[in-house]
């Protein structure tokens, strides 16, 4: 057993109280209502502002130039990539 079946077995009323929430399975199966889908995305593009700035201290904080490669490369997704998909798709 992975480690992470072990985590949702010990978990396994949070896990389905989680996976089998009705938001999460009409984003899952398309039946979401949009305004439920956009109040999700603003949400989650907060989210996001606060996840690049946690992303930009482990820059800092990385000991060495490898990991902070890697977590620059990981900031770069959030600002660069997931941000943009979420402005975009709020515009339109």
């Amino acid at each position: 057993m992975t480690f992470f079946e072990r985590l949702k077995e010990a978990a396994s009323a949070e896990w389905r109280a989680y996976t089998e929430h009705p938001f999460t399975e009409g984003l899952a199966d398309g039946s979401l209502a949009e305004a439920g889908f956009r109040h999700y995305l603003v949400q989650d593009y907060l989210f996001l502002i606060e996840f690049a700035r946690a992303y930009a201290l482990s820059v800092y904080k990385s000991p060495k130039l490898a990991d902070m490669r890697e977590a620059a490369a990981g900031l770069s997704a959030i600002l660069d990539i997931e941000m943009n998909l979420h402005v975009k798709l709020c515009a339109g």
